[in-house]
């Protein structure tokens, strides 16, 4: 696991962040986030290969522990909501293996660790994706969702530029089911192989401390919404944004290879009106699903 400088902050009175990661602000984020996850633990990291590999390491080496610990059980900190940041990612993971490039003092890359207690995930990632939405443009002006994971920068041209990216993950700890939900924003131009969009083009001050102080509170509150509601409590919201709502997409689903989206099912599931009007349901997961080739646009 490649991490330097790794500089936590907790729950312990008197603790505080030194150093350069001062500016990041993370006791008074902390303070916002405690009641909302209770005994959060937040980290900046100057370096790491993955934020949500480093989590996940940490999950099975916890669950590990536990299995050899001859009775021992779980540790309280084993369950502790956690929330690294990483200020430079060098091997980002994305959806379906792809690479997650950043580039530091351009990306704002973290991953957030907690039980979830609800049985049903479906739709998680579109949910942190509304929540991701609104707390950095409440207006819906700027950002769209394209299912089932990515922020894209609206145009009117067409869907628009990819802005950011989120990826979910699941590990079993004991008794309790972890989520680790890893975010990647482009807050900065960024130079990828493909043109990509930035926090910056609407938000002109913008820096990766400032957008994560933005959307950890907003996201954390979304989190508790989803353990009682689930995705139902966030449909609205979500279609308010569904960049892919009444337009031609190609899917690698055999059984719809194209067709029409017509929305998202409170389950999450994508629905495509094929050429014969029927409508398929395709979950997150299965397949990968982008606009139609209209302007040769990349998700």
């Amino acid at each position: 696991m490649d991490t330097h400088g790794v500089t936590p902050f907790t729950d312990q009175p008197g603790e505080h962040v030194g150093g350069h990661h001062g500016t990041w602000g993370i006791q008074a984020l902390w303070e916002q986030l405690q009641p909302l996850l209770p005994g959060i633990s937040i980290e900046v990291v100057d370096r790491v290969a993955s934020t949500n590999g480093t989590l996940v390491d940490r999950l099975r080496e916890a669950s590990r522990g536990a299995r050899e610990s001859h009775g021992r059980g779980l540790r309280a900190d084993d369950l502790r909501p956690t929330l690294l940041v990483a200020i430079d990612q060098t091997q980002g993971r994305g959806r379906l293996g792809r690479s997650w490039q950043s580039s530091a003092g351009s990306s704002l890359t973290f991953s957030l660790s907690l039980a979830l207690e609800r049985a049903d995930w479906s739709g998680l990632s579109l949910a942190v994706g509304v929540a991701l939405a609104e707390a950095l443009d409440p207006t819906g002006a700027h950002i769209g969702l394209k299912w089932p994971n990515d922020l894209w920068l609206r145009s009117a041209e067409g869907p628009g530029r990819k802005l950011g990216g989120i990826l979910i993950e699941a590990m079993g700890l004991g008794d309790h089911r972890m989520s680790v939900i890893g975010v990647g924003l482009n807050v900065q131009p960024v130079h990828l192989a493909e043109v990509a969009a930035s926090l910056s083009e609407f938000h002109s001050m913008i820096t990766p401390a400032r957008a994560l102080s933005m959307v950890m509170p907003h996201l954390a509150k979304a989190l508790n919404r989803f353990e009682e509601q689930g995705f139902a409590g966030f449909e609205a919201d979500y279609a308010s944004r569904d960049l892919l709502l009444n337009g031609p997409v190609v899917s690698s689903d055999p059984a719809c290879p194209r067709g029409e989206a017509v929305g998202v099912d409170a389950d999450g599931a994508l629905r495509v009106r094929d050429a014969d009007g029927v409508v398929h349901r395709i979950t997150s997961g299965e397949v990968s699903v982008r606009p139609a080739p209209a302007a040769g646009v990349r998700g």
